[in-house]
């Protein structure tokens, strides 16, 4: 996968995020009756994270960056279908965990892309650039997003999101066929 298809699945990935975030966090209040579950329900979510962060890291080296970033677009693209029917607190929990799995599957992958592409070569200027573009389109998706939530409902931004982590999935599976195709094509170097 090269850079510019690599920065465009990561801002998909963010406009999606970005869009559901600040509901999903009314979400998650208003499944618990107290403070305390959404506190417990935020911190399984940051401490499950932080615990497969070495794990997702080893098994980012053995199978490869693509396997990783594939498995948190379809993942997310799946959770974002389930978060909208959540009616127990220990379903939101069971999501939380899954969820800061696949969140420090993404994080550890797009650092490790990230360090593989620039090669120290203009390091600092591609991570600058990756951050621009996934930032801006982060923002964007929070300013529309207050805009269509007066318009829509609260899941059906939830199934919008699912549907852009299906499309970034789709472009990474089409930068996976293209980048074999082009291998394929070349002549073995001796």
């Amino acid at each position: 996968m090269n850079y510019r298809t690599f920065v465009t699945i990561q801002s998909l990935l963010m406009t999606a995020s970005s869009m559901v975030f600040p509901f999903y966090l009314l979400l998650i209040r208003n499944i618990g009756d107290s403070y305390s579950q959404f506190g417990l329900a935020y911190g399984l979510f940051a401490l499950t994270g932080a615990l497969v962060h070495p794990i997702i890291g080893r098994l980012s080296d053995q199978f490869g960056d693509r396997t990783f970033i594939l498995l948190h677009t379809w993942g997310m693209a799946g959770m974002m279908l389930i978060v909208p029917i959540i009616e127990t607190v220990t379903a939101l929990y069971l999501v939380q965990i899954v969820m800061g799995i696949l969140g420090a599957v993404q994080k550890t992958s797009e650092k490790t892309v990230l360090a593989r592409q620039s090669e120290g070569v203009q390091t600092g200027t591609k991570i600058g650039s990756y951050h621009l573009w996934t930032s801006v389109w982060g923002a964007i998706a929070v300013m529309l997003t207050g805009y269509l939530i007066d318009f829509l409902t609260i899941g059906s931004l939830f199934y919008i999101a699912s549907f852009l982590y299906m499309i970034a999935g789709g472009l990474l599976l089409k930068s996976v066929t293209t980048t074999s195709e082009i291998q394929e094509k070349k002549p073995v170097q001796l």
